[in-house]
């Protein structure tokens, strides 16, 4: 009984921060904390999710509460969960409630709903972002472990790096709608925030999947394959213009980042992709909001200004204009350009860009509503439009308030972008095998499994020997023996240490691979021929106690290949 007890401890936990923040605006709806602490109590403790608590942007369904959309006219009661929340209920989740939006999801600032504008968890005076301002703040200020939004411009993104969240947007499709009010239908997708990229990504694989409803929804989730020494995209100098004070600096040290990782970092012209970013509001896809919920703001044209925002208004209305033909003639652009856009970032694996352009605040907000909103989505308005997938991860902080970037590639490289924010989100280890670890060896798998890449070819300083140990599989022990003077010269290697490899692992794999590992075999400083040190494999010097020296053979690989009968 103690797991249920702390689970329904954990519920009040959450209550009790809800009212500690004192920020009633991310709330549209919560539930009852008696009965959210009863299904928590309830869950089984082997599910993946079990315990965990998160909140649902309220244009997605939940049984039995309200779905408004920010608006209270739109209401209206769901009999059942949208499939995203039923999935993530099944793997042991809990909700505590439903999130404000920018009303109908229209907008990436959190300041269109009469629920009230959003403050940002790091700095009050500030936007938290949109449309999915309630889901990315109650994550930021510790209320759920993760949230839903939905992201058709951004949504799912910017909130993510104004918060100092990991922000998931899936390729479209792979999460389905049903039950999810649309902003744009063919465009729309469901997201997750988190603070750990590993609780995002398995909650948004968890979503994942055709439900057979959403005729939209589709399955084709590649692996995480990456090649060993990944190219990614950057823009051009001038296309990072107009970035707020000190993120371009910023960006900078991100992209430094990723080539500290051993990536190559190649500028190129992102011209097609911002282009494209221009005709989700510029153009006649606007029809596609008008289509969404137009009718029901022109049957309550009464309540603009009042439940109905009207820079919301306005821009959905606007969308009963375009033509049919003019509808076409921007898709045949669209495809002009997202043709020209995968050109430009043929051969590489992602395209690194800042999540947003700026922070502003509530009242650089309320001076130019439409302005300002235009500023966030440079970088996000194009990957729906173009079929793309997408990753906002935290890139450290300026001035005090959280500066992201993101990582956007073709539809179905959701892993691939997640293995590159793994890597780029942790901090990594150096670590050397000489053995059964090296590649090809039988080990070797370990070190993939636990996101390792191979960095390059060395050699230890000459004062370190190798035995042969009597292991399944067969592998080498490596021992540090500065007061030893090697007696077998059969060869010059001798002279010259052990051959190895360094594999770079990021610090969560690392520890997951030395936890599992196996005795006599330890992890210590090995100093290299060139002088430097590196964490590397040794053996405990008790082991190596009756067994063969190779250390002659210069190396595991020169003593595996001897040919058979040849003198030990």
């Amino acid at each position: 009984m103690s797991g249920a007890r702390d689970a329904a401890a954990r519920v009040y936990d959450a209550f009790d921060r809800i009212g500690a923040v004192d920020r009633p605006e991310v709330w549209i709806a919560l539930r009852d904390r008696a009965d959210v602490a009863a299904e928590a109590s309830a869950v089984d403790p082997s599910l993946p999710l079990a315990g965990l608590l998160f909140a649902v942007k309220d244009n997605i369904d939940v049984a039995g509460l309200p779905t408004t959309a920010a608006a209270r006219s739109y209401a209206y009661t769901p009999d059942e969960d949208a499939t995203a929340v039923a999935r993530l209920r099944a793997a042991g989740a809990v909700v505590v409630g439903k999130t404000n939006l920018d009303q109908f999801a229209t907008g990436l600032v959190g300041t269109r709903s009469p629920f009230g504008a959003v403050r940002n968890a790091w700095d009050p005076t500030r936007i938290s972002g949109g449309s999915s301002s309630g889901s990315a703040t109650a994550v930021a200020l510790g209320v759920v472990d993760f949230a839903l939004g939905t992201d058709t411009a951004g949504s799912g993104r910017v909130p993510a790096a104004l918060g100092h969240l990991v922000g998931v947007k899936p390729t479209k499709g792979l999460v389905p709608n049903t039950g999810v009010v649309p902003a744009c239908r063919s465009q729309d997708c469901v997201t997750v925030f988190a603070r750990s990229l590993d609780l995002a990504r398995t909650a948004a694989e968890l979503m994942a999947g055709p439900d057979g409803r959403d005729p939209l929804a589709r399955a084709d989730l590649a692996l995480a394959d990456l090649p060993a020494v990944p190219r990614i995209a950057v823009p051009l100098p001038s296309q990072l213009e107009g970035l707020a004070p000190g993120w371009a600096s910023a960006f900078e040290r991100a992209v430094d980042r990723f080539r500290a990782l051993g990536h190559e970092v190649v500028e190129v012209d992102i011209a097609p992709l911002l282009d494209a970013a221009t005709l989700l509001y510029d153009g006649a896809f606007v029809a596609e909001r008008y289509a969404a919920v137009g009718a029901h703001i022109e049957a309550h044209r009464d309540r603009v200004g009042e439940d109905l925002d009207p820079t919301v208004a306005s821009i959905v209305l606007g969308g009963a204009r375009p033509t049919a033909a003019e509808l076409f003639a921007d898709q045949e652009r669209l495809d002009t350009l997202g043709a020209a856009g995968r050109a430009a970032l043929d051969g590489t694996v992602a395209l690194l860009t800042p999540t947003t352009t700026w922070h502003p605040t509530l009242a650089e907000v309320a001076a130019d509503p439409v302005g300002a909103n235009s500023r966030m989505g440079r970088y996000t308005n194009f990957a729906n439009l173009l079929d793309m997938a997408s990753l906002a991860v935290p890139a450290g902080f300026v001035d005090g308030l959280p500066f992201g970037v993101m990582l956007t590639g073709p539809a179905f490289t959701d892993r691939r972008l997640a293995a590159l924010a793994a890597a780029f989100a942790d901090p990594t280890v150096d670590l050397l095998v000489v053995g059964a670890h090296l590649r090809d060896e039988p080990l070797n798998g370990q070190l993939v499994a636990a996101g390792g890449t191979f960095v390059r070819e060395v050699r230890t300083a000459p004062d370190y020997r190798l035995y042969a140990l009597d292991t399944v599989p067969p592998k080498p022990g490596l021992v540090h023996r500065p007061d030893e003077t090697p007696t077998d010269t059969a060869t010059t290697d001798t002279a010259t240490g052990i051959a190895g490899e360094v594999w770079r692992l990021p610090a969560r794999g690392f520890a997951t691979f030395v936890a599992a590992l196996p005795a006599p075999m330890t992890i210590g400083t090995v100093t290299l021929d060139d002088g430097s040190d590196v964490t590397g494999f040794l053996v405990e010097p008790y082991a190596v106690e009756g067994a063969e020296d190779i250390t002659h053979h210069g190396g595991w690989r020169a003593y595996r290949e001897q040919p058979a009968g040849a003198p030990a």
